[in-house]
């Protein structure tokens, strides 16, 4: 009998696994300067380059991503209306960026034009012209490397990009809820492209993050959230519902750094590595060319800011964002004094510096004041008032962490004692006397913040116009502040509280 052997050969099937990196950056706010920190420079733009050039060098396979607000902070920026800084971030060249709210601040246009000025892709899924509801901006961005098709979405919601109130053109996706199906019809759409692995890139705070990673699918297949806006600094991703999510602070100081393995076979993370790289002189080359751009731009920018306008009594601070503040007290008794009104109320988030003085250039004072909202005037009742203040003193606004909350500075005048354990305003007075519900106030503000009063101070417009018309008195706070400054050798503002919470 013949015996006929058979070999039969199996073959193990080896999954395909591809390595990422990712680097990002969030809120870099026109921080394009390195600084001298413990006798080694940190930051800038420079070094940023040179680090994310060094990567591209050293890996096969290297993504940057910056999650919105490249604009405002920086007198480069303001001088040039964000053009210099797209310059500048076309020579950093980014492989995609979503919007932040400081995006629009410029105004819709201009951002249009902006993005003409950019040679790297500008995402977002939910920001609406509201006539016909088109997207402005493309939703996403699929960005093929090594094989891989990495996909990216942007996105804003309506409490972060409040300035867009004052664009009648425009409009967001209201919510968490609203943003998270935008994100799932994004995804199940562009799910038959083989997509390997889907980055969210938001600019709406870290917890928001955690509550959008909540409410996604897990069939959506959203594997990271790069987020921004909070200036949150972490030492580890948090992962919610499988998701890892992580920012990278605020400004140029740091970047972030996924090192990721990727499954192709099931699109998905086999493994990852997540850290956040200081930017400093030790591990980061310097970019020359991109310096000489920098340089360039600050050379032109000094010698427009360098001119001193005034000096003050002594340091004027704000260290806190929801508290009473000697610099808040500054600004809003200038205004008070150039537009005769009789209570100021100047956002403690229009002051972005935390000292000013008591030498103070054109160029301190931008920093630190840098809008320029128009001031209008408008009539409250003293029952208004009363409303007004206890909706800014609620808990989750005083209570918050000092990016967190709106929170008014007033002009002097005003006294205010507020008891947090009782919720209520024991004192209430205005040039000495206890305001009454029937009272008529004048107040003025900045043109933007009237114009989300409700939301930021919960009173409603058709209310305020009952009291009388609305009026334009300047064309820019800044510009009033300016101009006072610039017409006295010396500044004394009372430094006395006015907002006292027991």
């Amino acid at each position: 009998m013949k015996i006929v052997h058979i070999f039969v050969i199996v073959q193990r099937y080896m999954p395909m696994k591809k390595k990422l990196t990712l680097l990002h950056s969030n809120d870099l706010h026109g921080d394009f300067l390195a600084e001298k920190v413990d006798d080694k420079l940190t930051g800038g733009v420079s070094m940023l380059s040179g680090y994310i050039s060094k990567t591209r060098k050293e890996e096969k396979n290297v993504l940057y991503a910056i999650s919105g607000d490249m604009f405002k902070g920086s007198l480069i920026d303001q001088e040039y209306r964000g053009i210099s800084t797209i310059e500048i971030m076309n020579l950093l060249a980014p492989d995609v960026v979503t919007l932040g709210n400081h995006e629009v601040d410029y105004g819709l246009a201009h951002l249009l034009f902006l993005e003409k000025c950019a040679k790297f892709p500008i995402i977002n899924a939910n920001m609406f012209l509201t006539s016909n509801n088109t997207r402005l901006f493309n939703s996403h961005r699929i960005i093929e490397i090594d094989g891989m098709k990495i996909m990216f979405i942007g996105i804003l919601t309506e409490d972060v990009l409040e300035y867009t109130r004052n664009e009648k053109l425009i409009s967001t996706l209201v919510g968490i809820k609203d943003a998270a199906e935008e994100v799932g019809r994004i995804c199940m759409a562009y799910q038959t492209v083989d997509i390997d692995l889907t980055v969210l890139l938001t600019h709406i705070g870290y917890e928001n993050d955690k509550k959008l990673a909540e409410q996604l699918d897990p069939d959506w297949g959203v594997d990271l959230i790069i987020g921004g806006h909070s200036h949150t600094l972490i030492d580890e991703p948090a992962v919610v519902g499988g998701i890892p999510i992580v920012q990278a602070a605020v400004g140029t100081d740091q970047i972030g750094r996924f090192d990721l393995v990727i499954d192709t076979d099931t699109n998905s993370i086999d493994s990852y590595t997540w850290k956040l790289i200081p930017i400093n002189s030790d591990n980061c080359p310097r970019d020359l060319e991109l310096e000489k751009v920098v340089n360039n731009y600050k050379s032109m920018t000094d010698a427009v800011y360098e001119q001193v306008l005034t000096r003050l009594d002594g340091v004027y601070t704000q260290k806190r964002r929801n508290r009473d503040s000697t610099l808040g007290h500054l600004f809003t008794d200038i205004i008070k004094d150039g537009t005769g009104v009789d209570i100021v109320f100047v956002s403690s988030g229009a002051i972005r510096g935390k000292e000013l003085g008591e030498l103070v250039t054109k160029g301190d004072l931008r920093k630190v004041y840098p809008y320029d909202n128009k001031v209008v005037e408008f009539i409250i009742t003293g029952k208004q008032l009363r409303e007004a203040l206890l909706w800014m003193f609620r808990d989750e606004s005083i209570d918050a962490p000092d990016d967190g909350g709106e929170f008014y500075q007033l002009s002097k005048g005003v006294k205010v004692v507020y008891d947090q354990k009782s919720h209520s305003i024991e004192t209430l007075e205005l040039n000495g006397r206890g305001v009454q519900d029937e009272d008529l106030i004048k107040i003025a503000m900045g043109d933007f913040h009237f114009a989300n009063i409700e939301h930021f101070l919960h009173l409603k417009k058709e209310d305020i116009l009952k009291n009388g018309r609305v009026k334009t008195l300047s064309s820019s706070g800044y510009i009033i502040v300016e101009e006072r400054m610039s017409g006295v050798p010396i500044i004394r503002v009372d430094k006395e509280e006015r907002i006292v919470i027991k």
